[in-house]
């Protein structure tokens, strides 16, 4: 296995890049932010400013703690689901999210019939957009998702696509800052397929300062744009990117670990080529070993148990996989209320970490 590792240095070597202040520094702080975000769309966590994205995660924190101060929040507000792709998590946590808001959810099974074959994606989004508040999508595709936003009046969630899943790593490190107070300077190590997830993830990891490292087999890593954006990110708010093809190097002093199906929805097909080539990656005990004693255990789930993760490191103390499926309802109901312009800052629940 090649052991090759790059640390991904600034673009703009030598050039001082002035920092930014993480997390929301003042009530009108939050108010800009939440101002900017209303009527916007979410197809990518890079659609996000540092900002915007401090303020999510504080609001999030918000509704989880303090449920009862958003039961209206969303009162008349109709949320459309369209999925290519089978769901558990993603489809109940949308639905309740909006449902314990004051809204309402409408679900739309899209697998036998893919988005933009029976009547163009602007064409239903002229239609969508008469009677609906929010329009989530989860597809195969990335482009049915940007192109259904471009088209839309009303706000485009992407719910999962071939490019990104940013409702999952909005989710998973809400749960990270649960469990650390902050995930500034966090070493966060990601190991197996350059997929979706992990875009998503080392974008996040960039937006919040921190330490993210990417281990996966050669040819298999994250796509090249995804790792410039995460850069970019990371010289403003002092995080990094390292990418290696050696998950042991990759994990040593980790705070977490995190991993993901080797075969992705859709490369079914690549799945017994896959299996010998991710065999290396996989977490179990031993690898777990070399991170620090107090390191977490992630998984976005379905988990594909003793394939890419065993069941001792999926079932054991270390794991926090259930905390993360939990989040994305909270992680979620702040998307919304932020996109639907039903946020707001609870004085009582200003602090960031709770």
């Amino acid at each position: 296995m090649d052991s090759k590792t790059i640390v991904m240095s600034p673009r703009n070597e030598g050039v001082a890049v002035p920092k930014v202040s993480l997390g929301i520094q003042s009530d009108s702080a939050f108010s800009e932010a939440a101002k900017r975000l209303k009527g916007r769309d979410l197809c990518s966590i890079a659609d996000l400013t540092v900002e915007e994205m401090a303020a999510i995660m504080e609001l999030a924190h918000a509704v989880k703690n303090h449920p009862e101060d958003f039961k209206t929040a969303l009162d008349g507000k109709q949320m459309v689901m369209f999925f290519e792709k089978a769901s558990l998590r993603t489809r109940l946590t949308f639905e309740a999210a909006i449902n314990t808001m004051g809204g309402n959810a409408i679900f739309v099974d899209q697998t036998q019939s893919p988005l933009g074959e029976r009547e163009s994606l602007a064409d239903m989004a002229h239609n969508l957009e008469r009677w609906m508040s929010v329009i989530v999508l989860r597809t195969y595709s990335h482009d049915t998702i940007t192109e259904m936003a471009a088209s839309a009046k009303v706000p485009v969630v992407n719910a999962l696509s071939d490019y990104e899943h940013p409702c999952q790593a909005i989710a998973d490190f809400l749960t990270l800052e649960e469990k650390f107070s902050t995930c500034e300077g966090l070493k966060f190590t990601y190991v197996g397929d350059g997929n979706n997830v992990c875009h998503s993830l080392m974008l996040a990891a960039a937006q919040l300062g921190a330490h993210c490292t990417i281990a996966t087999p050669k040819n298999y890593g994250p796509k090249l744009d995804v790792i410039h954006k995460a850069i970019e990110i990371a010289e403003q708010t002092g995080g990094s990117i390292t990418l290696t093809q050696d998950p042991i190097k990759a994990v040593t002093g980790a705070d977490a670990i995190y991993t993901d199906v080797c075969t992705s929805m859709g490369f079914e097909h690549e799945a017994t080529k896959r299996a010998p080539i991710f065999k290396p990656y996989q977490v179990n005990d031993e690898l777990m070993s070399h991170a620090n004693d107090q390191a977490v255990f992630m998984h976005c789930l379905p988990a594909h148990r003793n394939a890419e993760v065993t069941d001792a490191v999926l079932d054991g103390p270390q794991s926090i996989v259930f905390d993360q499926a939990e989040n994305r309802m909270h992680a979620q109901k702040a998307i919304l209320l932020m996109l639907l312009g039903g946020a707001k800052r609870i004085p009582k629940a200003k602090k960031r970490f709770v």
